[in-house]
């Protein structure tokens, strides 16, 4: 079951021998290809554990692992693209709570999926660690949603 042409049309960052890393925020970026399998509801994990964001107050460094759970719908979010829009966070002055949910709400848009989660573990700074968790649900999956908060509140790390 090969992809066709037209399947891949969109998907112009994959591939490039020539990579530009935006400099700031930039979900223009991101990137999506159609899900063949929409008749099953089905996982995606995408982990990313080098995120960086800068405190926009002091200007210095955040650092975190985001974890970005979806079932998809119709499209699903190319993984180059993500990997650059992830990027375009690291001069991008937000708290951790906002990019956590800036994210969510970008994939959101980028691709109407049934469920998704944003999950950010975040590197303390002044002795403390913020985990912030985000997530959304289409009108069919409100259950799973109400479950996947409960299990994030109940979470030891």
């Amino acid at each position: 079951m090969t992809r066709t042409v037209q399947e891949l049309d969109g998907v112009t960052l994959l591939g490039e021998k020539k990579t530009v890393y935006p400099t700031d925020y930039a979900p223009e970026v991101l990137e999506t290809f159609i899900n063949k399998h929409q008749e099953n509801d089905y996982l995606v994990t995408l982990n990313c554990p080098e995120f960086t964001s800068l405190c926009p107050k002091t200007g210095q460094p955040d650092f975190a692992k985001i974890v970005i759970n979806y079932i998809p719908n119709e499209r699903m979010v190319e993984s180059k693209s993500l990997k650059l829009y992830l990027f375009s966070f690291r001069n991008h002055g937000d708290f951790h709570e906002d990019c956590i949910n800036i994210i969510m709400k970008d994939l959101i848009k980028l691709m109407d999926p049934r469920y998704i989660e944003v999950y950010g573990i975040f590197t303390p700074r002044g002795g403390i660690s913020i985990y912030p968790f985000a997530n959304y649900a289409d009108e069919n999956h409100q259950e799973l949603k109400q479950q996947r908060m409960v299990a994030q509140m109940n979470r030891v790390i």
